[in-house]
């Protein structure tokens, strides 16, 4: 119990005090009445009045003595009712009556901390109960941090309580257990309507009359619901919203148990091609679904995984082009090798002609696989795209049949652009060759050829999502039959046909694609059934600099003059990791005069480098090779080699390597596959530049 509260009021220092001042300050102002004398009607009355002020003054002063002990009298009942740690404090911390449980977990302190982090907590809950809102605060009881929870009794007056681990439950009686414990575990209501975020939500939503939510009749729905699934008028069973075959699937996973919390993906009835997510909530007979259209997230994934799709075919197309690339090199030198002992006349002349021939084509083809890859060598100048197809038409006129019309529409304020000129050609005339093959079977009909300046507006509004800024745009369409929605995606992929068997590699649109790509492009498809097709290449306008004019009509660069004495003199460096092609190219230069040395990997290259140290006139390298490779050989081995050039040989593009060669001088790039022809004339070139 707490102690009982002293009858007699205690002295407060500060009010004595007071009583003290304000006592001098009566005396001050009778002293001038008292030395005048008090026989004047003034001098009374002002008498009087000091003596009426000094007892008002004193009785404020006093104030009541018995209420407050009468309100903590009350306080300490109240408290002694609870069995949880309580106590009632003043708004300055201080302890006005606390119960046995309180003095048993924090002891006799007489008010609450006044530091530490308690303090901080302990101020911002009395700020709370001061605004007669609920505050909460912790506090360290036995060694254990519990909540205290303070909420206003009284003018300044606080009950503060401790609850959390330690404390024991609030007693309550057993009837009133009875009644909480079942309203805990009373089940909710059915729902009667749609709540205020249903109804108002951006989404389908919709409430079910039924145990089967597909089979279902519809309560009632928001306005969304008809906007995504064009449907949802009250009555209406709700699984008429869904595909069948979507809604039977749909049905399975929810009778499984399969979907859980996860939504269930359904494809829409008024348009299957329509993907939305599903989420469903029962209660007592009723259902509500919530219909989320996620058709355009669905279709940028699938733009995602067909370009991943694509990167990984490219990457194995590439890596496959490499290896038939040496293995082409290897045959097109054996080949020198056996035109020189079997000339023209010779009865073994036309055999080797023809595997001369098809190994032509098998590089062709090798070409196409590192065009689709973005690894094709690269020569990038300025072109007009109008001249260019201009240019082109009278070649593009010939691949077409008597009932095939071209026709070619020029923009106004044709661009400039930064590319391959022989590679755009040839994407545009495999397209118009796509073209050509889907309009013959219908006995003829028009490709049209389209070039245009688009802003980046109009660039999206065509099918390149992603442009920005102006666009230089080609089109090139055709009234024939349209692609199947089915093929659609698989038209890029290389080696893929609808052609027969022997009338195409599959290869066309494939090339055409990398091509774009490697051009820093976009390409783009729009086809219906029956309707035809448009293939739209945007590539980004070149914007000259001021070191850099636009040039009038751009001019092919004038070919490098053969060296006609193909034999010579030096030490080289050949540096090759495919047997094959580094034992036949080196025979081939030292039958010209050359001095050769092999090496089979960039470490030993390294090591004779080091050894023949300014004694090697041109070092002639793979780039790709297992451990070391070219661009990091020609780094650490150009202290040996001082200037002496280098020739790189690869079948990449010369742009995946460039930016490792930054800094370099006499450097040169000769693509895979090479005959010894080509080989010797740049061997001499760049020894005569050397020289």
């Amino acid at each position: 119990m707490a102690e009982p509260p002293s009858k007699s009021r205690k002295t407060d220092p500060l009010i004595a005090l007071a009583v003290v001042f304000f006592l001098l300050a009566v005396a001050f102002a009778a002293a001038p009445l008292v030395n005048a004398g008090p026989e004047t009607l003034a001098g009374s009355l002002l008498l009087f009045g000091l003596a009426g002020v000094c007892c008002l003054g004193l009785l404020v002063l006093r104030g009541p003595a018995e209420t407050p002990a009468e309100t903590e009298a009350g306080a300490e009942a109240f408290l002694s009712a609870l069995d949880e740690p309580a106590a009632v404090a003043a708004p300055d911390g201080r302890l006005l009556t606390t119960n046995p449980a309180w003095r048993e977990a924090m002891g006799k302190a007489p008010r609450l901390p006044k530091s530490g982090a308690a303090a901080s907590s302990l101020f911002g809950a009395l700020a709370s109960a001061r605004r007669g809102d609920l505050g909460r605060a912790t506090l360290k009881a036995g060694g254990q941090e519990r909540e205290a929870l303070v909420s206003p009794i009284g003018p300044r007056r606080f009950l503060v309580r401790l609850t959390g681990r330690g404390s024991g439950p609030l007693a309550l009686p057993s009837s009133a257990m009875e009644v909480l414990n079942a309203v805990a575990g009373a089940k909710a209501p059915p729902p009667k309507v749609l709540d205020a975020f249903a109804a108002a939500s951006p989404f389908g939503a919709a409430l079910l009359e039924g145990d089967d939510p597909f089979e279902a009749r519809i309560i009632e729905a928001n306005p969304a619901l008809a906007a995504v699934a064009h449907g949802g008028q009250a009555g209406q069973v709700f699984g008429d919203l869904i595909e069948p075959n979507s809604r039977v699937e749909a049905a399975l996973r929810l009778a499984d148990g399969r979907a859980g919390h996860a939504p269930i993906e359904v494809r829409l009835a008024h348009d299957p091609a329509r993907i939305a997510h599903l989420y469903l909530s029962q209660s007592s007979g009723r259902w509500v679904a919530y219909l989320v259209d996620v058709s355009e997230q669905k279709q940028v994934e699938l733009q995602l995984s067909q370009s991943q799709k694509m990167q990984a075919i490219g990457q194995l197309a590439g890596g496959v082009a490499h290896d038939f690339n040496n293995l082409l090199t290897a045959i097109l030198m054996q080949l020198d090798v056996l035109a020189t002992r079997h000339p023209v006349g010779d009865p073994s002349y036309e055999g080797l002609n023809e595997i001369k021939q098809t190994s032509m084509r098998a590089a062709d083809l090798v070409r196409k696989l590192l065009a689709f890859s973005r690894k094709q060598t690269v020569q990038r100048e300025i072109l007009d795209v109008g001249e260019m197809i201009s240019e082109s038409e009278v070649l593009l006129r010939r691949l077409l049949h008597e009932d095939i019309k071209l026709a070619t529409d020029y923009g106004r304020n044709l661009p400039h652009v930064r590319a391959d000129r022989g590679q755009l050609d040839t994407a545009v005339m495999n397209l118009v060759v796509n073209a050509r093959d889907a309009i013959r079977s219908h006995g003829g009909g028009v490709i049209r050829i389209r070039t245009a300046r688009v802003s980046q507006e109009e660039a999206r509004g065509l099918g390149y999502p992603s442009a920005v800024g102006d666009q230089a745009m080609i089109e090139v369409s055709d009234d024939g039959p349209g692609i199947p929605p089915e093929v659609m995606d698989k038209i890029f992929d290389p080696f893929f046909t609808t052609k027969p068997v022997g009338e195409g590699t599959g290869l066309g649109l494939a090339t055409v694609y990398g091509i774009v790509k490697q051009s820093d492009g976009w390409i783009a498809v729009a086809s219906k059934p029956g309707e035809g097709a448009a293939f739209r290449i945007f590539l980004p306008v070149h914007v000259p600099t001021a070191a850099e004019p636009v040039p009038v009509a751009p001019a092919a660069a004038p070919k490098r003059p053969a060296a006609r004495d193909l034999s010579g003199a030096g030490r080289i460096l050949f540096v090759e990791d495919e047997d094959a092609v580094r034992g036949v190219a080196a025979k081939l230069l030292r039958a010209r005069g050359y001095e050769v040395i092999e090496a089979a990997s960039g470490e030993e290259a390294l090591e004779i480098a080091e050894e023949h140290a300014g004694q090697i006139d041109l070092m002639i390298s793979d780039v790709v090779m297992p451990g070391m490779q070219g661009p990091d050989l020609l780094k650490q081995a150009r202290q040996y080699l001082g200037s002496a050039p280098v020739m790189f040989i690869s079948g990449y593009a010369e742009s995946e390597f460039s930016d490792l060669l930054e800094g370099e001088r006499n450097v040169s790039f000769l693509p895979k596959p090479i005959d010894i022809k080509t080989l010797a004339e740049r061997v001499k070139q760049e020894l005569q530049k050397a020289a």
